[in-house]
């Protein structure tokens, strides 16, 4: 056999596989890197989502607060209103 096809074989044998581990090594590392990216990514998402879950119960304590005031306070507002409206009535003057 010559030199050339010594060499083309050897290529072949070896050098295509070891071409091939090291793609595949390379291609793991990537896969690792983009997984972990995507944890991250997760936990962050999640964390921002129990922000707007604990901001949306907040404000959701607000309304009910101001919903009690008001309910509250217009039966009360109500009330007065109409006792003024008792008390402003003219009144007769008997003789």
């Amino acid at each position: 056999m010559d030199g050339i096809t010594i060499l083309g074989f050897f290529m072949i044998v070896v050098g295509i596989p070891v071409i091939g581990g090291v793609w595949g090594q390379i291609h793991k590392q990537k896969m690792k890197l983009r997984e972990r990216e995507l944890e991250v990514l997760g936990s962050q998402t999640a964390e921002k989502a129990a922000q707007y879950a604990a901001q949306t119960e907040r404000l959701e304590q607000r309304v009910r607060v101001l919903e009690r005031i008001v309910t509250d306070r217009g039966m009360d507002l109500t009330d007065e209103i109409e006792r003024l409206r008792r008390d402003d009535a003219p009144r007769r003057i008997e003789h």
